[in-house]
């Protein structure tokens, strides 16, 4: 075979394993060629479009495929891709990028010559182990070794925080981002006059190397800025980010000044979208991507898990619907691919200067599907019940910390005069409230999602409207036919499985008497 058409095999076969689309393979190609690195599961591995577990798989899946073929398994170093790009053999006899692709499509559909199938990349979860019996049970990620991070964070290769090494004066801060990956920390806090700190299970904890001054803390955060990120972090003393670091993953960060220096709190994002079963959630949710029109909404504290829940549904509904979805995030979190649907993500910052102006704009884009990443102010909430109004499925987030609440404050930001009205909207429009917290599990090994779902109906609709809201715990208690179930309830199937303590369940139950 020729050196080129081996380099080849590889992104050949994540198409075929989906693990790129056809897009990403067309871009990669381009970029691939122009970059002079020959041997192409580096370059896929150092630009970050494959974690390093995922082209170990492609490598071994290629061999196991030359072998099958009779072919030789170890050819000499492949030449710069550059200097190959003219004549690289069959693969690419058609005329463009896209036409290579659908080539390496065609030959891998003909059955015989078709690679065996290899085990999928390791899931992303919410917690490491599964509780069959529980409605908000973790299943167990599909590469055994690699545990699964608390709150939906990237996978954990082990050791907590008694494995992060810091070297005061040395360390960088992408170093740092790489060992919270490593370690299965969630974030990581810098903290000037203050040591550095992890979020492990739930939980922060000191990382040794004691305190950073001012100026240290200055000199890890500061770098990691362009040059309008400082501009705007000089301006308004604070500053909403996200980073990247190729084949590592990605991190949501914000930046702000304090009484004794710069501090930087960071959340690890998985580099790949979520699914509802990596993430230990039950099936039943999957009916939400079914609806066309109205407001969805994943509520909860900061921290709980709610936007990994969200970018689970966007991912589905990208994979199976040919809708045209609209994300307005601040900032953008999970980089979402299209594919039989058309997605745009646009961020609060680089893309537009607010919520509501995105919100406004997005209804003339002609969009099926808006994902808010946050339901802040008045405004922002009110055109997302007009656009749920209007035709469209919207989707968003909010800080409250049950179903009712989530209703009451969605009507309790407008003032009086016009509650009459956004009740009937409110009625109308609501098509489900999925509340969620992340509990401790028992044996100490990570944290397990706790749900309250409420699904809109005709009766949950009229309650609404006659504002008498606090009914609907009458329904939510006798509506688990329909998918509906308590926060209570669902604490407490964890605990009859033994995912959680009684003390845990206690902690975050809305009658802490039921687990006395």
């Amino acid at each position: 075979m020729p050196e080129s058409d081996y380099e080849l095999l590889l992104p050949r076969l994540a198409l075929h394993l989906k693990l790129l689309s056809n897009e990403q393979v067309a871009q990669m190609l381009r970029t691939w060629r122009s970059a002079g690195v020959p041997e192409l599961g580096r370059f896929l591995e150092g630009e970050g479009y494959l974690s390093k577990e995922q082209v170990a798989q492609l490598r071994a899946a290629r061999e196991e495929y030359l072998r099958r073929r009779g072919e030789a398994v170890e050819p000499a170093p492949a030449p710069s891709p550059l200097a190959s790009a003219p004549a690289v053999g069959p693969l690419l006899a058609a005329s463009g990028e896209s036409s290579i692709v659908e080539a390496m499509a065609r030959e891998l559909a003909k059955g015989p010559s078709a690679p065996p199938a290899a085990p999928p990349p390791p899931a992303i979860a919410h917690a490491p182990s599964p509780a069959p019996s529980s409605p908000a049970g973790t299943a167990k990620p599909a590469s055994a070794p690699v545990e699964a991070a608390p709150g939906g964070s990237s996978p954990r290769r082990g050791g907590g925080p008694a494995a992060f090494v810091y070297r005061p004066g040395q360390s960088k801060l992408n170093e740092l981002l790489e060992r919270t990956i490593e370690v299965g920390a969630s974030d990581l806090h810098v903290h000037a006059g203050a040591p550095l700190k992890l979020r492990w299970n739930g939980r922060l904890s000191d990382v040794s190397g004691g305190p950073l001054t001012a100026e240290e803390s200055e000199r890890l955060v500061l770098p990691l800025l362009n040059p309008v990120q400082q501009a705007r972090l000089e301006e308004e003393q604070q500053l909403d980010l996200a980073h990247s670091l190729p084949g590592v993953g990605r991190f949501r960060g914000n930046v702000y000044r304090q009484l004794r220096g710069l501090d930087a709190a960071f959340r690890a994002i998985p580099a790949r979208p979520p699914t509802l079963e990596g993430l230990g959630l039950p099936a039943s949710l999957s009916s939400l991507t079914e609806l066309h029109q109205g407001l969805v909404l994943f509520t909860g504290p900061a921290g709980c898990g709610k936007s990994s829940t969200m970018a689970a549904l966007v991912h589905q509904l990208i994979e199976t619907r040919a809708d045209h979805i609209i994300t307005l995030e601040d900032p953008i979190e999970f980089v979402h691919t299209s594919r039989q649907g058309l997605v745009n993500q646009r961020e609060v910052g680089p893309h537009t200067s607010s919520f509501a102006r995105a919100l406004r704009a997005a209804l003339r884009e002609d969009p099926d599907v808006i994902v808010i990443g946050e339901l802040r102010d008045l405004e922002t909430i009110s055109l997302a019940l007009t656009a749920a109004e209007t035709g469209h499925l919207v989707l968003g987030t909010l800080h409250t910390g049950s179903a009712l609440r989530t209703i009451h404050r969605l009507l309790g930001v407008f003032p009086p005069s016009q509650q009459a009205q956004i009740r009937t909207m409110v009625s109308e429009s609501l098509r489900a409230v999925v509340s969620q917290r992340l509990v401790p599990r028992a044996d100490g090994t990570g944290r397990v999602a706790a749900l309250e779902v409420l699904i809109g109906s005709k009766a949950v609709g009229n309650l609404i409207r006659e504002n008498k809201v606090f009914q609907i715990q009458s329904i939510l208690q006798t509506g688990a036919s329909r998918g509906m179930m308590l926060l209570d309830a669902s604490l407490a199937e964890l605990v009859k499985a033994g995912t959680i303590s009684k003390d845990e369940a206690a902690r975050q139950a809305e009658d802490p008497k039921r687990f006395a």
